[in-house]
């Protein structure tokens, strides 16, 4: 590791699937992702702990799994659990604050009305969405009219909607140009971070939360077009039946307002979910670049993340839910750490996202909070893992707008195990099966299998003093 501390850039996207930035996946155009792997690592195994927004980016912050901090549904609903998170709760940017570093943040934020970026050691720069953080500011507005572009209602083309009298916008055209978009707006912000940054004289962390490409997937051209839904190649698990599945699962697709969505009207989805990645990834583009501009690339470690994917027709589904799939848990993560990163490599480590909360902590040369349920992955990315890393991640639900609904979830490299408390369980076999659609809870060929992933589902249980610790083993005997 450096001698200096280095600066750190997290760029976080919105319900990014794993598979748009993978070499193996369906072909988006994602060359500043790609080009971050090529000079750093790349991990294929990272999890979220949870496929809740304010949830899994609760979790970033405080290193600890949703039971822990508390946050485990979102914070702006009428049916929030907790309002804001709790700023007494120890988390990775304090510890970087009181050490020295220069923190600021741009963009979506979703984890507290009251309890603001500027709570927890940010100085806050705009970009925020005005669904979720009306309370931030309206610098996107200012941002608009000071240029001259459209501010008021604009009438969208090619829309779809979810079914309904109060049908949801799943995707559409907007004749906006792309420099009137939110994520141009929080690439200048976040460019804007940085060139300050570079005359402070200190370290600095900046955190670049980019609204999308969660729906609704409303984008400008070129990138409206720039994927033929005629080209486009639906997931392995759209051939979903639902047969051997918790109820919930097919409830769900009547809930979304999605039963009818054929296969024409997901691939017309799917192509605007890949064109909004393909237009995060040119702004995030020039953020890197930003970086090489100010003669700050060799001393800056750069991160990409997400806090959760997205369905997109997966298990032909729309947003996330109570569905603990790898389409909304298994999430995209390049670290480049010039100097300290092979480029180039691949881990296949089983980590969470909020791991990295410890991560920066060590990076930063700061202590590791006692309460954070986090790893540092500076041994990974210097290229030795160590002989007690575990092997399998681990995840929750707690319930979100169509009801609590419990819900933990082991993942290892070959299977999954789900215990779904008021239903049955699940239990895949990844290999034999990658898109998850054969639920072998109760194959006999499965037993020890699915009683050796309880096992570690139980010690990870009593490990994170999961408050339901004392009831889920009951279920197993």
């Amino acid at each position: 590791m450096a001698d200096a501390p280095p600066n750190i850039l997290l760029a976080l996207t919105d319900q990014e699937r794993y598979d748009v930035s993978a070499p193996e996946g369906p072909p988006v155009e994602t060359p500043a992702m790609d080009r971050l792997a090529a000079a750093g690592m790349r991990f294929t195994n990272a999890t979220t702990p949870t496929s809740i927004c304010t949830s899994a980016r609760a979790s970033l912050l405080t290193g600890q799994f949703p039971h822990g901090h508390g946050m485990l549904n979102n914070h702006h609903e009428g049916d929030a659990i907790r309002s804001n998170l709790d700023p007494e709760i120890p988390t990775f940017s304090q510890q970087l604050a009181e050490a020295g570093y220069a923190l600021t943040y741009t963009g979506k934020w979703h984890v507290g009305h009251e309890a603001t970026p500027e709570k927890f050691g940010f100085a806050y720069r705009g970009g925020s969405d005005d669904h979720h953080d009306d309370a931030l500011d309206d610098a996107f507005a200012r941002y608009r009219e000071e240029r001259g572009l459209p501010l008021g209602e604009i009438e969208f083309s090619d829309a779809i909607y979810t079914a309904g009298e109060d049908g949801t916008l799943v995707a559409a055209t907007t004749p906006v140009p792309v420099e009137a978009t939110r994520a141009h707006f929080l690439a200048d912000r976040t460019i804007e971070a940085i060139g300050a940054h570079s005359d402070a004289g200190r370290p600095f962390f900046h955190r670049a939360d980019f609204y999308g490409p969660h729906h609704p997937y409303v984008i400008p051209e070129p990138y409206a077009s720039m994927y033929d839904p005629a080209d486009v190649s639906l997931p392995a698990s759209y051939a979903e039946t639902f047969d051997g599945k918790p109820r919930a699962h097919e409830q769900f697709l009547g809930y979304r307002g999605v039963a009818d969505f054929d296969r024409e009207t997901w691939r017309e989805v799917l192509a605007k979910y890949w064109g909004f990645v393909s237009l995060i990834d040119d702004e995030f583009g020039r953020v890197i670049d930003a970086l090489d501009d100010h003669g700050l690339a060799d001393d800056t470690v750069v991160v990409h993340a997400a806090d959760h994917g997205d369905f997109v027709g997966g298990h032909r589904q729309f947003n996330k839910g109570p569905l603990m799939y790898d389409d909304t848990y298994r999430i995209p993560l390049q670290v480049r750490w010039p100097g300290e990163i092979e480029p180039g490599t691949t881990c296949e480590a089983p980590v969470h996202v909020h791991d990295l909360a410890a991560t920066f902590c060590e990076l930063a040369d700061v202590p590791v909070p006692e309460s954070f349920h986090a790893r540092s992955l500076v041994p990974l990315l210097s290229g030795r893992r160590p002989h007690a890393w575990p092997d399998s991640t681990f995840g929750q639900y707690s319930g979100e707008e169509f009801g609590l609904y419990t819900q933990r979830l082991v993942r290892t490299e070959r299977y999954t195990f789900v215990y779904n408390g008021p239903d049955v369980n699940e239990l895949y076999d990844r290999e034999a099966d990658p898109a998850q659609l054969q639920n072998l809870i109760d194959h006999p060929d499965y037993a020890d299998v699915r009683g050796e992933l309880a096992d570690r589902l139980v010690a990870w249980m009593d490990a994170t003093d999961d408050p339901y610790r004392k009831w889920v083993p009951k279920t197993f005997s």
